[in-house]
């Protein structure tokens, strides 16, 4: 489950506007159509900036004060922090920040005699428009707000009817220019719904490469498709309930929309996607792309989305794009990226003090084996950890124990991280076997060596550890079991497990991130319903836990370190809990 900022304000309200309480938009302060001197359009991305990073039209910190006497700068704390993206609001412990979109900052926010204060705990959404409840002394409305209004208040947090706004909402110390682009951005902030949502739709593709076997391309769209058509049968009650149910809640019933679901299939090399993605977007405009599975990498279909600014819901991928600035994908986890990561942390916590001994690590260029060593190389780096040997391999190449010595300081190496997979995997591993006196540790993952496991000498086990990013196999086993059982009520075979509990998993968060927006249908405040969904182990057999947050686009944080004991076939016990990256 998950929980919408602005619809959970059962905590104590406190307005905290962050920059809360401001208007809608205008194209332009002047008769020219220009504001402060720039051109309509340039202003706009001069207010987003000062609005998403806290500069100003200078590219220098804005100022501000918090709490009376604290000073900060834009950076530290800026609009998009509490109001999002969208500029429809967050819920932070008790702190509300309100939406400042453009059409909710243009209109008075009126107290409605439809509030009930015994259910305050629903919170906005649960009136016909958003009320404050009446132990809030203060007019029947906040009026709308002028340019002046709104400078007024982002300088002295006071709004239009006087009433001082929380302390932890920033007084900003914005020159005239600063101004008015940022009043700009927010006037045209959010106010026209997104492309893909209509009067009576919602339209979704899910997109599939060539080179998906046929078996998983079913498993991924009967699975998500089931879900689109559970949602669909639902369609005749809302409408009725828009109609004739109780007025206080026709927003809630009139914002309910059919799902429909577009099949995207993209052919030949991925250089030839992006083409492919854009015809298919002119020919028919979406909200947003759910699941998909890609055989190799999903950069090309990434990039599409963050140029068109596309959310990318959860997509089956192995290999997804690892960034801290991209916004417009939300994936399971970073993939093999991720393993290396934790075999950086775990090997840093548990190296001797002053252990510089050499560490390395052989993948396959061009292989998944190179986003995890890309993953623990940046990952002992950014920690402090030096001595680390990179060897890449040649397509075919099998590892050789005097491979080990190349480009060491003639050292050998105690610890290495073998991103191998088949053949070479195991030939790297027999090689560690006949060096086992000088090698301490052997990291490899278990995702790349899957049925591999079975060829592992016993000489090398108890020196062996492996990176194990899924709950533990009896975990998986009980919650699979309800996977299955969904599916076997809707008479959908049971094929490739993983693919089909990642698309259960994105068809049970899905009504409840579209339900959260309401009647809203941006693309900003659909993503950030997911981001405040709550950590969940029920519904996701896959992945020990899932969570997100504000700006966080990867929802598996974590990975187990396993051992493998010498059963027959072998067996995996974790040595480490689930290390958080």
């Amino acid at each position: 489950m998950h929980t919408n900022p602005v619809q959970v304000l059962g905590v104590t309200l406190i307005l905290a506007l962050g920059i809360s309480a401001l208007p809608q938009a205008r194209a332009s302060d002047t008769g020219d159509g220009s504001v402060a001197g720039f051109p309509a359009m340039q202003a706009l991305a001069l207010g987003e900036r000062l609005y998403r990073e806290g500069r100003g039209v200078d590219g220098e910190p804005v100022r501000a004060i918090v709490a009376g006497d604290v000073a900060v700068d834009g950076t530290m704390l800026n609009c998009v922090s509490c109001h999002r993206r969208s500029g429809l609001g967050s819920l932070e412990g008790s702190v509300i920040a309100w939406p400042i979109s453009g059409k909710e900052l243009g209109r008075p926010r009126r107290r409605a005699g439809t509030w009930n204060p015994t259910k305050q705990h629903q919170g906005p959404g649960s009136t016909e428009r958003w009320t404050l409840p009446t132990r809030f002394e203060m007019d029947d409305e906040r009026p709308p707000y002028s340019d002046e209004a709104l400078a007024h208040a982002l300088r002295t947090g006071l709004d239009p009817t006087g009433r001082e706004l929380n302390r932890v909402m920033p007084r900003y110390e914005l020159n005239d220019r600063d101004m008015a682009v940022l009043i700009h951005y927010l006037r045209n902030l959010s106010t026209d719904p997104a492309p893909g949502a209509d009067e009576e739709v919602i339209r979704f593709p899910t997109v599939i490469t060539e080179g998906v076997d046929p078996a998983d391309r079913e498993a991924m769209l009967t699975t998500l498709q089931a879900h689109i058509d559970a949602r669909n049968t639902q369609t005749r009650p809302y409408e009725r309930r828009a109609r004739s149910g109780p007025f206080y809640k026709t927003e809630k019933f009139g914002a309910y929309r059919k799902l429909a679901l577009d099949v995207w299939e993209l052919t030949g090399p991925p250089d030839g996607w992006q083409a492919q993605l854009e015809a298919h977007y002119q020919e028919r405009p979406v909200f947003g792309l759910l699941g998909g599975v890609a055989a190799g990498t999903w950069a090309p279909i990434h990039a599409f989305c963050e140029a068109h600014e596309i959310p990318a819901i959860l997509p089956i991928t192995d290999q997804p794009v690892v960034s801290d600035t991209d916004t417009y994908t939300l994936y399971f986890s970073k993939g093999l990226y991720q393993e290396g990561e934790s075999a950086a942390l775990f090997l840093a916590a548990h190296r001797k003090a002053g252990d510089q001994s050499p560490v390395l690590q052989m993948f396959q260029a061009g292989t998944k084996g190179e986003d995890a060593a890309r993953g623990f190389r940046e990952t002992w780096e950014r920690g402090g950890g030096t001595r680390l040997y990179s060897l890449p391999l040649a397509p075919g190449e099998e590892p050789a124990p005097a491979e080990w010595m190349r480009g060491l300081e003639g050292q050998r190496p105690t610890v290495l991280l073998l991103w191998l997979e088949g053949d070479a995997l195991v030939a790297a591993v027999r090689a560690a076997a006949v060096a086992a006196g000088q090698v301490e540790a052997v990291f490899m993952s278990s995702r790349l060596a899957g049925a591999d496991l079975t060829r592992i000498p016993a000489e090398i086990r108890d020196r062996l550890l492996l990176t194990y990013p899924y709950s533990l196999p009896e975990e998986m086993a009980r919650r699979q079991g309800i996977v299955d059982r969904w599916l076997q009520a809707r008479d959908i075979p049971i094929g490739n497990s993983a693919i089909q509990a990642q698309m259960y998993f994105l068809g049970w968060m899905l009504p409840g991130a579209i339900g959260a927006i309401r009647s809203e249908f941006y693309r900003d405040y659909f993503l950030e319903a997911f981001e405040m969904m709550r950590d969940q182990h029920y519904a996701i057999p896959l992945y020990h836990r899932l969570s997100f947050g504000p700006e966080q686009r990867y929802a598996a944080k974590g990975c187990y370190i396993a051992r493998l004991l010498g059963d027959d076939p072998p067996r995996l016990v974790p040595v480490s809990d689930w290390v958080i990256n």
